[in-house]
């Protein structure tokens, strides 16, 4: 028997996928939190993975399981994929942070790269976009579109990230209309349809107008279609399943370019771990096609902005700024740091003007 089949046996034996022994292809997994057609956050990380066959070809070989709670399950996940060969693993969601971690202690030979989170280690990379940039375009288009100055916004989990995007939609959304109001609804799921339709649909029933959302499916704007004179934004995806509908503009997050470079630092064995965290400029975050219903002048002023938050001119976190209970965050002209006590990674408070509580 030749060698190839011994191992192949001795894989099978083992629970292994024999491919991680038939050939020299690098191979690649990914966790996904949801479904590969939700619409919008774990769409649009597959479209990455289906980049990353496009680019590579046949010296590559990707897969991904779906719908991965976040927590225990996640750990035995990663293990598997570990197990059956994989050079480098995707783990897609801030929730996956630990299991991450815990995981690639035990396979320190397997590159791992975690999404949102903060936590490396030698073969653990961390990445996540500047989405917050998209948050200030969408809050500038809100506030000037309002006509009953409520605009809802439904938040997944209160964790950095989002908070993130709620303080910058609202400062940018109150620059423009002194009057506006956000109400905040929090879904605690990143995937779940129903949920996120109720809460768009007790948002619309406040008296929301508008309808910003932090969650992945495309449920919120099927609610704001439904209920007419609503109008909303895709979520890390396009959803352009609704520009003729209540979708205005969106946020698209864009994983293609950063992947396919992991990948060939893989190959070429030149991967280090590091921290990413890029923006418009750096085009992982894209925002959509802006539609006529948004009036022309509006049109232009947002354009400008996504410009210059692209070139660097601008920062959606600049001074004066306050925090919720009024004490001062940012002095006039001042720009938030990424990584400070008050800084932009650890964001645990709202800005002044938000009414609410973060829930613990």
């Amino acid at each position: 028997m030749k060698l190839t089949n011994l191992l192949a046996t001795a894989a099978v034996a083992l629970g292994l996928a024999t491919s991680a022994f038939a050939d020299d292809k690098t191979k690649v997994g990914f966790v996904f939190v949801g479904p590969v057609g939700d619409g919008g956050w774990t769409y649009e990380h597959n479209k990455g993975r289906l980049a990353v066959e496009a680019e590579f070809g046949d010296k590559v070989e990707t897969t991904f399981v779906e719908n991965v709670p976040e927590g225990a399950d996640a750990e035995r996940v990663m293990t598997q994929m570990a197990l059956q060969g994989a050079d480098l693993i995707f783990t897609t969601s801030f929730g996956y942070m630990d299991p991450t971690i815990n995981v690639a202690k035990k396979f320190p030979d397997v590159k791992f790269e975690h999404a949102t989170g903060y936590k490396q280690a030698d073969n653990v990379s961390v990445y996540s976009a500047r989405f917050y940039e998209g948050r200030a375009i969408e809050g500038h288009i809100a506030g000037k579109m309002t006509k009953s100055n409520i605009v809802g916004y439904i938040g997944s989990f209160p964790i950095p990230e989002v908070i993130r995007g709620i303080n910058s939609a609202y400062i940018h959304a109150k620059k423009v209309n002194p009057d506006v109001e956000f109400k905040i609804v929090w879904a605690f799921t990143w995937f779940d349809p129903a949920k996120e339709a109720d809460a768009a649909k007790v948002l619309i029933e406040q008296g929301a107008d508008v309808i910003l959302q932090h969650t992945d499916s495309t449920a919120p704007l099927a609610a704001a279609e439904a209920a007419g004179n609503v109008i909303g934004f895709g979520q890390a995806s396009d959803m352009s399943e609704f520009k003729d509908g209540p979708r205005v503009s969106s946020i698209i997050d864009d994983w293609a370019p950063y992947y396919i470079s992991r990948v060939k630092a893989v190959m070429d064995g030149t991967w280090e771990s590091k921290s990413t965290w890029d923006g418009i400029g750096a085009g992982m975050v894209g925002i959509g096609d802006i539609t006529d219903k948004v009036p022309a002048d509006v049109k232009a002023e947002a354009l400008a902005m996504k410009a210059a938050l692209a070139d660097g001119s601008y920062h959606a976190f600049t001074g004066p700024l306050n925090k919720q209970d009024g004490s001062v965050w940012l002095k006039e002209g001042e720009t938030a740091q990424d990584y400070s006590d008050d800084g932009l990674a650890g964001m645990n408070f709202f800005v002044e003007g938000i009414v609410g509580d973060i829930p613990e």
